[in-house]
């Protein structure tokens, strides 16, 4: 069981309960230490008709992805306990077919370098576009590009 708090268990319920148009049997799951981006990028997530599965610890991921196959991660780079370079690093190892997109909250170059060398499909600074996450998240998918009349509804902070 995950350790979470009571704002991040508020974000799960709604994530479930946000209709999509198109209902996905993707998982998405998502890493940050921070409950108001787990909650904003699992409710943009879910509003594209993904399920998503927030955890706020990168250990409590890594434990999963041990008996789980995830397609994708999207993975803050600076936590508090387990970097994310940290958990990148124990998932090339343990699931090198996972497709990773990083977020972070400030630009570092040598984080970014690092990132990239390893393969992670993107490197995107909070707060970033939508639109544009969505489309990266497609992409790391291996769906076809969307329409252009498709917005997000969700703004992220």
């Amino acid at each position: 069981m995950i350790a979470t708090s009571h704002i991040e268990n508020r974000a799960v319920e709604q994530t479930r309960m946000t209709p999509s148009e198109k209902p996905s049997s993707e998982i998405v799951c998502l890493v940050d230490d921070d409950p108001l981006v787990l909650r904003s990028t699992g409710l943009l997530l879910a509003s594209d008709g993904f399920a998503v599965r927030p955890f706020n610890k990168g250990e409590d991921f890594i434990a999963y992805v041990a008996s789980h196959e995830v397609p994708l991660v999207v993975l803050d780079i600076w936590m508090e306990e387990m970097t994310g370079l940290e958990v990148l690093a124990r998932l090339c190892a343990i699931s090198p077919q996972t497709n990773v997109i990083v977020i972070t909250g400030r630009e570092d170059s040598a984080a970014r370098i690092t990132a990239m060398q390893i393969g992670t499909v993107a490197f995107l600074i909070k707060p970033f576009d939508a639109a544009q996450f969505l489309e990266v998240v497609h992409r790391a998918l291996g769906h076809p590009p969307a329409s252009p009349s498709k917005k997000p509804s969700l703004s992220l902070p």
